[in-house]
């Protein structure tokens, strides 16, 4: 077994070449999957642009009632057309969403935090893949702590996820958790993703950073820009670009979209950037122009 003693630094990312095994895939990683998980990755990443939008509106597992949504019935169905990917625990997709939507769905299944924990880490499985199948799930999406007191017990959760994903043919999206003793670094993101996609998910939820095509460059599978918290919109555009130009294949901009003052306007002009190519700069133009 490797030890931490000695290591060199790796440095060789050959950022501006293209991921060698796409196999006559569009999706990153995806050459050597089966029929029903390439089918599940094409209902979330986009097939003319490779891209998704993602809508996160889970925050209520842990966080109760959200600024922004504390209405799910009316907020995300007034969304969903401008999203490609509806990210959210079963209980609210179960009573807020019409089944009618042809919308992917990345079904939240960790759980066992909350505000009120000092220590976010510990969770559980809270789904069983019975009951992701009854939903129809496209993927199944667990919080992943590297680092965290919780870590062991973290990717424990994640492992009988995939485990159970494989055995079905349903993705996992392994989400990487940054608590407040962790480092919002290059260096931190390349070890949590990487650890993640080595377990085995088919894509991986994360920040964005300096040298994040790095961070791409070194994770054989999708990567997934999460907003985090609200930004003024001209910023959250900015960092919509520089995403997708370092490699993301989505964004899941939860906070900034539901938070903003013009929210379908908002995910309007992040769908600009994911799969039309517009610049940030025209992207906030959009925007400015939509609200006017």
């Amino acid at each position: 077994m490797a030890d931490k003693d000695g290591l060199k630094i790796a440095k060789d990312y050959h950022v501006s070449e293209p991921f060698a095994n796409m196999g006559g895939s569009y999706i990153k990683g995806a050459a050597g999957l089966d029929w029903g998980m390439r089918k599940h990755l094409s209902h979330i990443f986009d097939p003319k642009s490779g891209n998704t939008v993602m809508f996160a509106f889970d925050h209520g597992y842990f966080m109760g009632s959200t600024a922004g949504l504390e209405r799910l019935d009316i907020v995300v169905p007034k969304l969903m057309p401008y999203i490609d990917c509806l990210m959210g625990t079963r209980g609210a997709l179960r009573t807020c969403i019409p089944a009618e939507n042809r919308k992917a769905v990345a079904l939240r299944v960790s759980s066992g935090s909350s505000m009120l924990n000092d220590d976010l880490s510990h969770e559980v499985v809270a789904v069983d893949i019975e009951d992701a199948i009854r939903m129809n799930a496209d993927c199944m999406a667990v919080q992943t702590f590297i680092g965290a007191d919780g870590q062991l017990q973290s990717l424990d959760n994640l492992s009988r996820v995939i485990n159970a994903g494989f055995k079905y043919s349903i993705p996992t999206l392994g989400v990487v958790a940054v608590g407040k003793d962790m480092e919002r670094t290059d260096r931190y993101f390349k070890l949590a993703t990487r650890i993640i996609a080595e377990m085995g998910v088919q894509m991986v939820k994360t920040y964005y950073c300096d040298n994040f095509e790095e961070v791409v460059a070194a994770c054989p599978v999708p990567i997934v820009v999460a907003g985090g918290k609200k930004l003024p919109e001209a910023e959250a555009l900015t960092m919509a670009y520089r995403s997708i130009q370092g490699g993301a294949r989505g964004l899941d901009m939860g906070r900034n979209i539901f938070q903003s003052d013009h929210a379908v306007e908002m995910a309007q002009a992040i769908g600009k950037i994911v799969h039309e190519g517009f610049t940030d700069k025209e992207a906030l133009e959009f925007y400015q122009d939509a609200i006017h």
